[in-house]
């Protein structure tokens, strides 16, 4: 396991930083210090060296950096929060570690031990600390992230990487807070393809989708719909977000999610919410879904909620969605009593304010 060498940034006055954590937003605030981990090009040859905890600033690139040309970069995201007792918890972070590996073996870049992920995450967090926001709903935001540094044109993977962990306070991921969202249809573009990128954290996954939100954007609404690349019928995941659909009743709800075909994104958030479901003993079906199933049973009742999750929306209920072919509501348009059961669940657990049967919280 590799030691990290510290060189500790000068820390923005108290009094700075608590008026940056008063409304920090999402992603435009950032900590004092930043985790880097080189791999290869060293004397000793091909391997993960490099280790450090360094003031956050900016990187030093060549033009030619192979990131730069050919998109071999990845990302993550995970949070970091304040717990009851005024310590600091992880939710899973060893599932964003193996989902990152996942990743790099999909675009040829080397995988980083399980062991150092977790160590690099928690020596950010034992630095900045102060930095996670003790607020109602927020958090930390975590960003590890991972570039192709050789500086050279040819198509090839290469040889040398870098690692890098980096964090943000963290407010509601939509303005408004928890409210439910309008989202927008696409019929124009799409996200993944079948033997795509689709079920990594590749980067350019994300490229590829802001020209449809910049149309859901215009459309009034606050995220984007993606169907699959083939039949443009089945719904896949919005932008930053996998779907429910929620039947049956409050009390014996049924959960309706796409199944993962290779295109979607396996989330973190997602995996926590069946789990959830099931040991509540609520019905789940991971089966295909239609744009046209979605419409039918909002318009006669038969769909009671539609929800949304991810790390940075945790559970946000979708009231509204548009599309050339006009709009719907779901269940009137409010939130309903099976996203509100099932995020209260989980922020909960993730905050440690409930109990936590599954291990998921980790203490820093």
């Amino acid at each position: 396991m590799l030691e990290f060498d510290i060189a500790p940034a000068e820390r923005r006055p108290a009094a700075e930083r608590a008026a940056l954590l008063a409304d920090p937003g999402f992603g435009r605030v950032f900590t004092d210090h930043m985790v880097t981990i080189r791999y290869g090009g060293g004397d000793e040859g091909e391997g993960w060296r490099d280790a450090r905890l360094i003031p956050f600033g900016p990187l030093s690139l060549s033009p030619a950096t192979a990131a730069l040309h050919y998109g071999q970069e990845l990302f993550e995201g995970l949070k970091a929060y304040v717990l009851p007792d005024g310590g600091i918890g992880l939710f899973r972070p060893e599932a964003n570690a193996r989902r990152l590996n996942a990743t790099a073996d999909r675009l040829a870049m080397p995988q980083l031990p399980e062991e150092l992920f977790l160590k690099a995450v928690r020596t950010l967090v034992e630095a900045d600390r102060d930095w996670v926001p003790a607020g109602e709903g927020q958090s930390l935001y975590l960003r590890p992230f991972m570039i192709a540094m050789d500086p050279f044109l040819g198509v090839r993977p290469s040889s040398e990487y870098l690692f890098a962990v980096i964090a943000s306070p963290a407010g509601a991921y939509f303005s408004g807070g928890a409210k439910p969202v309008t989202v927008w249809i696409s019929q124009d573009y799409s996200r993944a393809a079948p033997g795509g990128t689709g079920h990594v954290k590749a980067a350019a996954n994300y490229a590829v989708s802001l020209r449809a939100q910049a149309q859901a954007q215009d459309a009034g609404c606050d995220q984007t719909v993606f169907l699959d690349a083939v039949e443009h019928r089945w719904i896949e995941e919005s932008g930053s977000m996998n779907l429910f659909f929620v039947y049956g009743s409050a009390e014996a709800p049924v959960l309706v999610t796409p199944p993962l075909n290779g295109s979607i994104l396996p989330g973190v958030t997602r995996d926590s919410v069946l789990t959830l479901a099931r040991h509540r003993g609520w019905a789940v079906r991971e089966r295909p879904y239609s744009v046209d199933e979605w419409r039918t049973d909002a318009a006669n009742g038969t769909l009671l909620e539609t929800f949304a999750c991810g790390t940075g929306v945790v559970i946000t209920s979708i009231g509204r969605a548009r599309s050339h072919d006009g709009e719907f509501a779901i269940g009137g348009g409010a939130e309903g009593p099976v996203t509100a059961q099932i995020r209260d669940c989980l922020v909960g657990i993730q905050r440690g304010r409930a109990e936590d049967p599954f291990g998921w919280s980790v203490r820093v």
